[in-house]
């Protein structure tokens, strides 16, 4: 499904060069769960920013269905490969205007009934679909943002430390959510500096250090 090959990514500031990703070779099969792991600033958010086009590699190439990604349209590219950053991206409204809003783009309508289940699958009442963004706590945030982004049933789900800021029993849930997703036939890439969570959840395991990607099959 994801190919990539020979990829390099640095970045420049007048005094330091960072190269977070070195020559990094990868195959991503249809129907995968890799959880993605390494240090701060190893390069996993700026996979994650290639993979959607946000950046383009400094060297190599990535496929997605066998079409190099700089053959596809950007928007229609991030409703198939979507990605959900750690800080939650939301405008001012309610949760419906947030949860609606991929379906608008798209010419449809989300209804009621349909939002309602978004945020219980998401352990959220059903009655906050009228609550005001601004009223929502950082991890109900960022719950409406993993709703939202299940709305799109996107064929590969991006997942930046989507439950750091997540009590337990919530992170609980949302890992739970997004395993009966990954066993409805998706494709999910999770980062998270947790070994135990990506361990509990992957079955593979790709490290990132020092520019370089190491993988193993989880037991």
């Amino acid at each position: 499904m994801l190919a990539l090959q020979c990829i390099s990514k640095s970045y420049r500031t007048p005094h330091h060069r960072s190269t977070p990703l070195k020559d990094v070779t990868a195959n991503v099969e249809n129907g995968a769960f890799i959880t993605i792991t390494g240090p701060s600033g190893t390069g996993k958010s700026t996979l994650f920013r290639l993979l959607t086009r946000l950046e383009e590699p400094d060297e190599g190439q990535i496929f997605y269905l066998g079409r190099p990604l700089s053959e596809w349209h950007p928007p229609e590219l991030r409703q198939k490969l979507h990605y959900v950053f750690q800080a939650p991206v939301l405008f001012p409204g309610t949760v419906a205007d947030n949860l609606s809003y991929p379906a608008k783009l798209k010419g449809d309508t989300l209804l009621a009934e349909e939002m309602e289940d978004l945020l219980l699958r998401v352990s959220l009442p059903q009655d906050y679909v009228s609550r005001r963004i601004e009223e929502l706590s950082g991890g109900e945030k960022q719950r409406v943002n993993i709703a939202r982004s299940l709305s799109l049933t996107p064929d590969v789900l991006l997942l930046d430390e989507p439950t750091s800021a997540l009590d337990e029993k919530s992170a609980k849930h949302i890992e739970n959510e997004i395993k009966a997703y990954h066993e409805a036939g998706h494709t999910v890439l999770w980062i998270t500096h947790s070994p135990e969570q990506a361990k509990r959840l992957g079955s593979i395991l790709w490290r990132l250090k020092d520019g370089c990607l190491e993988t193993e099959l989880t037991p």
